[in-house]
């Protein structure tokens, strides 16, 4: 059967002829344009009641058509971050570059002197000063960090509570007089535009937050050591602040210049789909209320390392995904789905030797052959061989939450695993069940219960017949043969590494009307 080729039949609709078939009464021939152009145009078609009509498969085209209305309208993906995830992973990074040593080393007693230099209290400051042999930060912490909008819901302010205990010594007594600190960082993360137009996250204006300074003598002493420890208190107030914008806010800037480059990195890990692989770039961020939204582009990458699919597009307006209380989201568009699931299952050819592999079916197929021509079904043999071709990957459709997937797939039957010609080509529009569901971090999908929901006679040697008749034998040939074949493809499952990344264990699953949703497992 070497005349039988991997190329779609639907790209060859060829024009009717009838002629003499070998022995088995009238022969069908199908020549001529592609039925699935770009707009899903038809060819001419004959007008036989039984052949395949100008409506072949155009309920297909629309169902898919449809589907992609409005794909354009979002971004391909979207990585979502809430409050959560920024405070997070930004108090991780402050504790990277060690942010409570930088505290426990701010230099109070010179901060002191320089603040006093050549103002009118310098006096005043070096008679205290001189009762002073050491100041000093003897403990720090930082509080829960606090990610909240401001008031144009495009700018996020970052508060850090800064907790801190600072003693001095005395000549006056032997041990530590402590006081209790506690100021709090602040500063705003932007989006900023180059004048090239590159956007990217930013943080600015850190400095500390008014009316969140506290300072106090952790445990009171005599008059004259609670006395002293107010002035020193009073030469501290305006001189913390400046300490924390000078000392601290380089630390903060700097924690949060890793975690932008964590969260860039992390949307670029391949995910794997077999052979092939799909890429997300970073296009721009956009902050919507408390949420930071990382607007990606997708590529489709082969196993050479060749981009066989681009998804890159530019739109004035987003639409931009909401968190609904998740930690976070990824958004991927729903043809950036159909293309993930294109490069785990490819158009392929299946063949299967009926009798030895489903021999009820195979005795069912001659009792339908009968009916058309028992001539034809007295010539099945033993070795009489269905050939099934996929033709378009699978397209997801989505209708209220709901998932199915539909496929267009090509059906052969040979009397014998000598034959040359089939004895028939169908058409099949058939559509399956699509559940996705979750393993750990892998997302799974799973097709489930396919029906022939459109059956056309493409090419016949057996003569013209209803091909509605095959309806039972094809659904039982394509749940037993191509489904678990399918399914078989999928069970790997596509990674979202970035669940654990993130700090999550497990993911879960959503569906829009034009998108698929993933977001952290609720605990």
């Amino acid at each position: 059967m070497d005349h039988l080729t991997k190329q779609p039949l639907l790209d060859s609709m060829p024009q009717v002829t009838r002629r003499g078939g070998p022995g088995l009464g009238l022969s069908a021939q199908l020549t001529g344009p592609s039925m699935l152009t770009p707009g899903c145009a038809m060819g001419h078609l004959p007008t036989p009641k039984k052949m395949a009509s100008p409506r072949t498969f155009t309920f297909l085209c629309g169902l898919l058509a449809a589907n992609l209305v409005g794909a354009t309208l979002s971004p391909p993906a979207v990585l979502s971050l809430g409050p959560e995830v920024i405070e997070q992973r930004l108090t991780q990074k402050l504790k990277d570059h060690d942010a409570v040593n930088t505290l426990q080393q701010l230099p109070l007693l010179s901060a002191i002197k320089k603040e006093s230099v050549g103002g009118i209290f310098s006096s005043l400051v070096r008679s205290v000063l001189k009762h002073i042999v050491r100041l000093k930060v003897t403990s720090a912490s930082f509080h829960q960090l606090q990610v909240q909008p401001l008031h144009d819901g495009r700018e996020l302010m970052i508060n850090v509570p800064l907790d801190m205990v600072a003693g001095f010594n005395t000549p006056l007594v032997k041990t530590t007089v402590e006081l209790h600190m506690e100021v709090e960082a602040q500063a705003i993360i932007h989006v900023e535009t180059s004048e090239r137009d590159h956007s990217r996250l930013v943080l600015s204006n850190c400095s500390n937050s008014h009316g969140r300074l506290r300072i106090s003598l952790l445990h009171k002493r005599s008059f004259l050591l609670n006395s002293l420890a107010d002035k020193v208190i009073s030469l501290l107030v305006p001189a913390l602040p400046k300490l924390v914008k000078s000392e601290l806010c380089p630390v903060i800037e700097a924690a949060f210049e890793d975690m932008r480059e964590d969260l860039l990195n992390l949307t670029k890990v391949p995910v794997s789909l077999n052979s092939d692989h799909l890429e997300f770039d970073f296009m721009s961020p956009a902050i919507d209320h408390n949420v930071v939204h990382l607007i990606l582009g997708a590529k489709l990458v082969d196993s050479e390392g060749k981009v066989t699919k681009l998804f890159n597009d530019s739109v004035d307006s987003l639409n931009l995904p909401s968190l609904y209380h998740s930690p976070f989201s990824l958004t991927m568009r729903k043809d950036i789905v159909n293309a993930a699931v294109a490069a785990l299952l490819p158009p392929e050819e299946l063949m299967v030797l009926l009798d030895y592999v489903l021999p009820e079916t195979a005795r069912r197929l001659k009792s339908s052959i009968k009916v058309i021509s028992e001539k034809a079904a007295n010539q099945l043999g033993r070795t009489q061989i269905v050939k099934i071709l996929t033709q378009k990957t699978p397209e997801l459709l989505v209708d209220q939450g709901h998932a199915k997937v539909a496929q267009l797939i090509m059906l052969e039957v040979f009397a014998t695993n000598e034959a040359y010609r089939p004895f028939f080509t169908l058409g099949i529009e058939a559509i399956s069940e699509a559940q996705f569901y979750t393993r750990g971090d892998l997302l799974m999908l799973y097709f489930n219960k396919i029906s022939s929901d459109q059956i056309h006679l493409m090419n016949s040697a057996i003569g013209l017949f209803n091909p509605e008749l095959l309806k039972d034998f094809t659904t039982k040939i394509l749940a037993s043969i191509l489904l678990p074949n399918e399914n078989g493809k999928l069970r790997s499952g596509i990674s979202v590494s970035m669940v654990k990344a993130l700090g999550f264990e497990a993911a879960s699953w959503s569906l829009t009307e034009d998108a698929l949703v993933v977001t952290p497992a609720s605990s």
